[in-house]
């Protein structure tokens, strides 16, 4: 087989090159830095001379570009997308329903929407991470002080000037008033999702006068979506890792991997951002615990980051996110907090049981190395395009 595989930014992009050619599937690679506009003649015309160059059996991306699903319809080639961020705005675009496309979503809660609206495109379809180049990486005695940790957060702190929430100036004081109390019953709540409901037409309408979007010239999507997943999660995770990476620094020892440090962490250790294939890896594993505290526009899905600590070998702490129980057991492949409380008590806990987290690291890494490689995801894309 041969597939023309988009080279767009993404995570993991090596890593799915690699599964499918030792799948004996070749990759041709193909870019265009119009692929995140709607319409486009110069895109359109650099795929029909891509095609042009060989015979392929797919064209794939990670998460899905209208135009690409376009492109592929004109051509009667099928277009397998990978969805790996949420939100995801470009999935309310009228081209989802392309016949050509097979849209394979991460976050099974995203997938369902689709679905129960009547969407036979879309597909339920988790993460996965390359635990044969995981296993095998090592890390230098001389070096291992720079990537060990008693407690690691790698992500972002969601504290960057271009936050879409403080952009909000101008707003009422009873539109702030209700926007921080949704946003703070949401934040008390794992495993529903009820944002989006809670937006009325009048606040609806106020968002839009201060701050205002347009749906794409191709979009179905509402504005209740988009101020309440770009604006609003976004400005609740900021506050969640805050608070709970404050709590953590006050009591262990935490190293923080991020672009934007707070001096609201004094206590945290700021190393800044590392690289995600030669670094990022050996950080999991020599972490005692990783942390996982999901953006919150992650409904139910399995982050990326979850599955590179499994994948890594690394011990995992997680906020509740129903996917993983498809999967992984809680308390025996990687652990939940609850709370706040629970959170630091689970820190507390298996940093002085060292035998029950090692347990469970082994248990997670045969998991991962039987069922959730990148190749495992292949055989079952592979499956339904069959």
């Amino acid at each position: 087989m041969k597939i023309l595989f988009f080279d767009s930014p993404a995570f993991a992009k090596q890593d799915m090159i690699d599964a499918f050619e030792d799948m004996n599937i070749a990759c041709d690679l193909f870019f265009h830095e119009e692929y995140n506009d709607r319409q486009s003649t110069a895109f359109s015309a650099a795929f029909d001379v891509a095609l042009q160059e060989a015979s392929y059996d797919f064209v794939f991306s990670f998460n899905y570009y209208p135009i690409l699903s376009s492109c592929c319809q004109r051509h009667g080639i099928r277009y397998v997308s990978y969805v790996y961020d949420s939100p995801l705005v470009a999935l309310y675009s009228c081209t989802l329903i392309n016949p050509c496309n097979y849209v394979f979503l991460f976050d099974k809660a995203t997938y369902l929407t689709f679905k129960n609206a009547g969407i036979s495109t879309v597909y339920y379809l988790p993460l996965a991470a390359n635990v044969s180049r995981l296993s095998q990486m090592t890390c230098p005695a001389s070096a291992r002080s720079a990537v060990s940790a008693e407690v690691s957060f790698v992500g972002s702190l969601y504290n960057e000037d271009h936050n879409l929430f403080d952009r909000l100036n101008g707003i009422s004081d009873y539109t702030r008033g209700y926007l921080e109390s949704i946003m703070n019953a949401q934040r008390q709540v794992y495993g529903d999702f009820f944002l989006e409901d809670l937006l009325t037409q009048d606040i609806l309408d106020e968002l839009s006068r201060v701050c205002p979007y347009r749906p794409m010239s191709d979009g179905t999507e509402t504005l209740s979506y988009v101020y309440a997943n770009y604006f609003l999660c976004r400005k609740i995770t900021s506050t969640e890792r805050l608070a709970l990476l404050k709590k953590a620094s006050e009591q262990f020892a935490l190293k923080l991997y991020t672009h934007h440090p707070s001096p609201l962490l004094p206590k945290a250790e700021f190393v800044g951002p590392i690289d995600y294939y030669q670094v990022m890896p050996l950080v999991f594993r020599h972490s005692s615990i990783n942390l996982n505290i999901t953006l919150r526009s992650i409904h139910s899905g399995i982050p990326l980051r979850c599955m590179d600590i499994m994948g890594s070998g690394g011990f995992l702490l997680s906020n509740y996110q129903e996917d993983f129980l498809n999967d992984f057991v809680p308390g025996e492949d990687f652990v939940f907090y609850e709370s706040e409380d629970d959170f630091v008590h689970k820190i507390d806990y298996y940093l002085a049981h060292d035998n029950e987290r090692r347990q469970i690291i082994a248990n997670c890494s045969g998991k991962m190395q039987a069922a959730h490689t990148w190749q495992h995801r292949i055989a079952r894309i592979l499956e339904i395009l069959s």
